[in-house]
């Protein structure tokens, strides 16, 4: 991946959260942070001459060089010598994210919708971005646990994959176990031959990361919900738009997306985002 990380800036407390996350998530990949700031196109009347992207005139322009100031100011301390772009772009903010997450090698968003549009809800950009966007998604939310492990929500398939090799990846960076929920077959109570094939290969190529497998019980979604409260952060698989749409009305998927008490990472096959 070469693309920059994406980031929705809009001065909240939500968004400037998120841009330090993906500030750090910038500097690990090696890649330049996109700090973009969305208009959206005004309903009311506008004076001749006023452009109708800033009815205000100086006062929205300023409001917006301030909040795009201060996300490169805390872009910077949390990743110093990291190289940022700033963007401002017209459109509805969720629509522009999806649009530009397609060149991006990350797409970062809050736990708050850029925008106070009724019908928003928590988690519903991440689920959009998911299945729409084209690259994966963070969603900044809750209080991670500073010494918690990566908790990965097991699965199999070219998703499973993209998931376990980005947690895989996040668990080195932070210096921190990997938890590994689901994965097993709930017909013969063992674990998937094909995920514990790809976590065999990938625990032999990082030998320093200590991986663990708990037998969940009670539920996968009490479980991932669960363990959230005591992570750094939960990483989520998936195969493409069409799985992903359907899945991301299961329960286990909500529950991680609106409930998860640390950041949830959803991470799409390579070879599909493209």
């Amino acid at each position: 991946m070469s693309g920059p990380v994406l980031v929705g800036v809009d001065g909240s407390a939500t968004s400037m959260a998120a841009v330090e996350a993906a500030a750090r998530e910038a500097d690990r990949l090696g890649v330049e942070l996109q700090l973009t700031h969305a208009f959206e196109w005004s309903a009311t009347r506008v004076p001749p001459g006023v452009p109708p992207w800033d009815p205000g005139g100086s006062r929205v322009h300023g409001s917006v060089n301030s909040a795009l100031t201060e996300a490169e100011r805390r872009a910077r301390g949390a990743a110093p010598g990291l190289s940022v772009t700033r963007t401002v772009l017209m459109g509805e903010p969720m629509t522009v994210l999806e649009t530009e997450s397609r060149r991006a090698s990350l797409t970062v968003v809050g736990s708050r919708p850029p925008s106070r549009a009724a019908g928003s809800r928590r988690g519903s950009l991440a689920v959009r971005l998911a299945a729409h966007g084209r690259s994966p998604v963070l969603m900044v939310r809750g209080r991670p646990d500073p010494a918690g492990p990566v908790v990965l929500v097991g699965d199999h398939g070219r998703g499973g994959r993209a998931a376990a090799e980005f947690a895989f990846a996040e668990a080195s960076a932070r210096g921190t176990d990997l938890v590994v929920l689901n994965g097993w077959d709930t017909r013969t109570g063992k674990p998937r031959n094909g995920f514990a094939a790809t976590l065999s290969t990938l625990r032999r190529s990082n030998p320093d990361i200590v991986v663990r497998r708990p037998r969940v019980r009670g539920g996968i979604r009490r479980a991932v919900v669960e363990a959230s409260a005591r992570a750094q952060l939960v990483v989520v698989g998936m195969n493409g738009c069409v799985g992903w749409t359907a899945a991301s009305r299961t329960r286990i998927s909500r529950a991680t997306l609106r409930h998860a008490d640390c950041p949830v990472a959803v991470i799409r096959a390579e070879e599909e985002t493209r």
